[in-house]
């Protein structure tokens, strides 16, 4: 599956609205929407300006959405989701996010890491999903006309 414009992203984003993430542990789990927009909200309060490693934390579950079954494969399939769209950056980010177990020297993978745990357990006014629709939206334009010049 590959998304091919903003609206598509936004639609599957809202479907994550009541899907529980159970793989984090015992308990109800937390809902897949609402931790979205808490990593995306943390991304951006200690990275402003990198509108790409904000819009990997907003995408990065919709893997466990489109693959509920296979917790294995979630991470690419996001990855091939959204790549199209967002750009290569933003999917390899979302590709590599859930690999645990190996030593990382990437800052922004680092942080989209850190955004993710700390988007599990705090709780706070994370805003809604239309407050990122423009930032989605120059990011897939950015990315549309890099694309074409390539």
């Amino acid at each position: 599956m590959e998304l091919r414009s903003v609206e598509e992203l936004m639609d599957l984003l809202y479907a994550c609205r009541g899907v529980r993430d159970t793989a984090h542990g015992p308990g109800p789990g937390v809902d897949l929407h609402d931790h979205a927009l808490r990593t995306a909200a943390l991304l951006r309060r200690s990275r402003p300006a990198d509108k790409e490693l904000q819009l990997a934390g907003l995408v990065h579950p919709v893997g466990q959405l489109l693959r509920p079954a296979d917790p294995a494969g979630r991470a690419e399939l996001a990855a091939d989701a959204v790549g199209l769209l967002l750009g290569p950056r933003v999917a390899r980010l979302v590709r590599l996010h859930p690999r645990r177990g190996f030593s990382v020297d990437d800052d922004d993978l680092l942080s989209l890491r850190q955004a993710d745990e700390d988007g599990l357990t705090t709780v706070f006014d994370a805003g809604v999903l239309e407050d990122w629709r423009t930032v989605l939206e120059l990011v897939a334009a950015r990315n549309s006309r890099l694309g074409a010049v390539d």
